[in-house]
């Protein structure tokens, strides 16, 4: 584990080029949601990532790559300093989000994890940790990025570090943001900035680039 706590890195101007290609797929999937009115415990939406028209972002350039791969969905970041997401298509309001993430290779000192409430690419709330065993929830506003859960990411005992899978588990219910990995509650915070939107995943780099993360068994499921 580095010895450094973790700020966020920085935004890339590059990221959402290819957003919308898979728009119709995604209206098809919101079609089947919360009717009749869902009750807690029923899933929202979920993925194996088996289906290629699911509605995920399928996009590749020199600087990141997110599409489907075998047993779930990729994302690799290939430049410095640079952050990458996706996103479904979906509009939701209160949601439990719980998926299995696994780093395929590149440094530890990186990020991954989920987005919720997700109105655009300058703003969203965000969960992440790091392969190095850091977490924390933050907000982007219009463009600006802060941590709502403490002034850095700090480490905890919850992340399975390096190349392991983790199981994380996002709450955005009301004004409560939460975060648990393997079970184990390590992040929360309030803001009532939003009150419904789309979800994501979500992957970055810091100094060195080559983070790769496969995202499993997605689920989002009705508190």
């Amino acid at each position: 584990m580095t010895s450094h706590p973790h700020p966020l890195p920085p935004a890339s101007f590059r990221l959402r080029a290819a957003l919308a290609t898979l728009g119709l797929a995604g209206a098809v999937l919101a079609c089947n949601l919360q009717s009749p009115p869902a009750v807690s415990g029923d899933v929202l939406f979920q993925d194996d990532f088996s289906r290629t028209f699911s509605g995920w972002d399928r996009y590749r350039d020199d600087v990141y790559s997110a599409d489907y791969d075998t047993g779930g969905y990729r994302i690799k970041v290939l430049a410095p300093q640079t952050d990458a997401w996706a996103n479904p298509g979906l509009d939701l309001f209160d949601v439990r989000i719980e998926f299995d993430a696994t780093k395929q290779s590149g440094p530890d000192d990186n990020t991954f994890g989920v987005l919720c409430r997700y109105q655009d690419a300058r703003n969203f709330y965000f969960f992440l940790l790091s392969s190095d065993g850091y977490t924390g929830i933050g907000i982007s506003i219009g463009g600006r990025r802060m941590l709502l859960s403490g002034d850095t990411m700090y480490p905890s005992g919850a992340v399975l570090l390096g190349n392991a899978t983790n199981h994380i588990r996002a709450d955005c219910i009301g004004f409560q943001l939460a975060l648990y990995v393997n079970g184990i509650l390590v992040a929360q915070s309030q803001s009532s900035q939003w009150a419904s939107g789309d979800v994501g995943l979500t992957a970055g780099t810091y100094a060195e680039p080559g983070v790769d993360i496969l995202f499993s068994n997605f689920s989002v499921i009705q508190p």
